[in-house]
């Protein structure tokens, strides 16, 4: 079938075309770990900022000017609660999966985890007025009955009942040790290299043996690299090398498939990419922030050698990328060298905080004929809504699951969006960078309302010390308004993110209304939820819904 032509642009061809065996598309989920919004030299806001020229991502940038980026894509705050979503199509706050799963928990009482636990960042919560909520501390379960876990039906397993071969590579952190979900086989993939309970990676050092030697070992080592021991090879780019591995068996057998290629980078601990590395210290970044960016290079090239690899194949045209990071950037924590909180500048704070540093996230996809390339789509998405456009890119949104889902499908959006998107420049009507993170797609056409509302949600202590803006943080945005919940102080926030992008003027005295607006949505969705709140140590109860304060 030829691609249809109308006004120079290519429109989406019908889905129904892509639903026989052969013409299905392959998948390629490039998840990156820590990684922020300007953390590459792709802009995803109105204009350059400073921090995206910091970073060598050719392979980032060639994918966004083949593809479409979405300039308000939200993530969680931090790691689990993101890829949970991404398996289940649930909020975090509706699955009750609110914080990161540690490697030994049972019960949510249990915080400390044991030493393991400890050495993820884990600590008995020593808050003095406030007592951590009841949540889902175990994570995900692809079966019922297991405590303190949500079951759910999860998206690999959809995907290979319809048809797909489904490999995992690098990094899962979906739920603790011992419980179903914790093994990336349990939730439907048919090849696993490297996914377990694992937050982070003891090492990515191949000399370390990636954690795998008597003085480092622990739960965070990382398995099945055995080859790459004493090489020189950077962590990141065995687990590249081993993906190349996976495709070659459906390659050949043409079988669709799906790669969720988790990459552990850029978390913590951060270590060189020496084949990086070098030249950001000549241009006299400090160490940290050249040790930081040698990763995210590493994770660029990672990136070009899957697509390189899929075009030497020829299965490029039919694949499907989608290109996403799980929260924030840390912009806290002193290995990544620079000013702490500054990171994610013009961005307001990082990791751990529902300020937009903490939840905005880079996303962006690829697919050839049904996409207009080089396109910005400005409508506010959430990582729920990947869960349902995964499936019916797939062919696969008729396949049935337990849950009750809350994400919508982005197919619309990016397929017809992204016409209506380039259609508005031809005709003048968009010019600019800051133009088209502006222009608003109806809803008439996308499917999805401009004016949802995004809900994030984190009611936890994140570190063993004080971090007022990232402790105890619930947060709503509707278009361009913000409501931001601080849960210690009973406090309401509102920012209009159109005029400040930055979250540094407080607009809830002057917007009464509009403050009570988004107070009553905020505490509505997490009653309906039953979304796990803090208690107070006085009294015993949950801290006050935003809407009752």
């Amino acid at each position: 079938m030829k691609r249809k032509e109308i006004l120079g642009l290519s429109l989406a061809l019908p889905l129904a075309a892509c639903n026989t065996q052969t013409q299905r598309p392959n998948i390629v989920f490039f998840l990156v770990d820590d990684m922020g919004w300007v953390d590459s030299s792709v802009a995803y806001g109105e204009e350059v900022y400073p921090n995206n020229t910091r970073f060598d991502t050719p392979n980032m940038q060639a994918l966004a000017e083949s593809g479409v980026i979405m300039t308000n894509a939200y993530a969680c705050p931090v790691s689990t609660p993101t890829r949970t979503s991404l398996l289940t199509g649930m909020n975090a706050a509706h699955m009750g999966i609110t914080n990161w799963t540690s490697t030994m928990r049972d019960k949510p009482s249990d915080a400390s985890g044991g030493a393991v636990a400890a050495m993820q960042g884990t600590w008995i919560d020593d808050d003095k007025a406030i007592e951590r909520p009841d949540w889902n501390i175990n994570g995900v379960s692809p079966v019922e009955g297991v405590a303190h876990t949500v079951y759910a039906t999860p998206l690999p397993k959809l995907l290979r009942d319809a048809g797909y071969f489904t490999i995992h590579v690098g990094k899962a952190h979906w739920a603790s040790a011992g419980t179903p979900g914790a093994s990336p086989y349990n939730m439907g993939f048919t090849v696993n290299v490297s996914g377990n309970v694992a937050g982070m990676p003891c090492s990515y050092l191949s000399e370390d043996h990636y954690g795998n030697t008597p003085e480092k070992w622990n739960y965070l080592a990382v398995q099945n690299m055995t080859e790459y021991y004493d090489t020189g090879t950077h962590l990141t780019e065995a687990l590249t090398r081993e993906a190349l591995k996976t495709l070659e068996y459906p390659i050949a057998h043409k079988e669709p498939f799906y790669l969720y290629m988790a990459h552990y980078a850029t978390h913590t601990p951060i270590q060189p990419d020496d084949r990086f590395v070098q030249k950001y210290r000549d241009a006299g970044m400090d160490e940290g922030q050249a040790r930081y960016a040698s990763m995210v290079e590493g994770v660029d090239k990672s990136l070009g050698d899957i697509v390189a690899y899929l075009k030497e194949k020829g299965v490029y045209d039919n694949t499907v990328i989608i290109f996403m990071t799980d929260n924030g950037g840390n912009s806290e924590n002193k290995q990544k060298g620079g000013v702490p909180h500054t990171h994610n500048k013009p961005l307001r704070e990082g990791k751990g905080s529902c300020y937009e540093g903490g939840i905005r996230v880079p996303l962006a996809f690829y697919w050839k004929g049904h996409i207009t390339p080089a396109t910005r789509i400005n409508t506010p998405v959430i990582a729920e809504d990947l869960f349902p456009t995964i499936l019916e890119i797939a062919g696969a949104q008729n396949q049935k699951y337990v849950q009750q889902t809350d994400g919508q499908s982005l197919v619309r959006l990016i397929t017809d969006g992204s016409k209506i998107v380039a259609e508005a420049a031809k005709k003048g009507e968009i010019t600019t960078q800051k133009e088209a993170n502006a222009y608003v797609i109806d809803e008439a056409v996308s499917g999805i309302s401009p004016d949802r509302a995004i809900v994030l949600h984190y009611p936890h202590k994140w570190k063993p010390y004080d971090l007022a803006d990232i402790d105890y943080l619930s947060t709503v945005r509707k278009g361009d308004w913000k409501l931001v919940y601080r849960m210690r102080t009973r406090e309401l926030e509102l920012y209009n993110l159109r005029n400040d992008l930055g979250e540094q003027h407080n607009l809830a005295a002057e917007n009464p209304e509009k403050t009570a607006e988004l107070a009553t949505e905020l505490g509505n969705r997490l009653r309906e939820w039953n979304a796990p709140m803090p208690k107070s140590r006085t009294t015993g109860k949950s801290l006050p819904m935003p809407d009752e304060i």
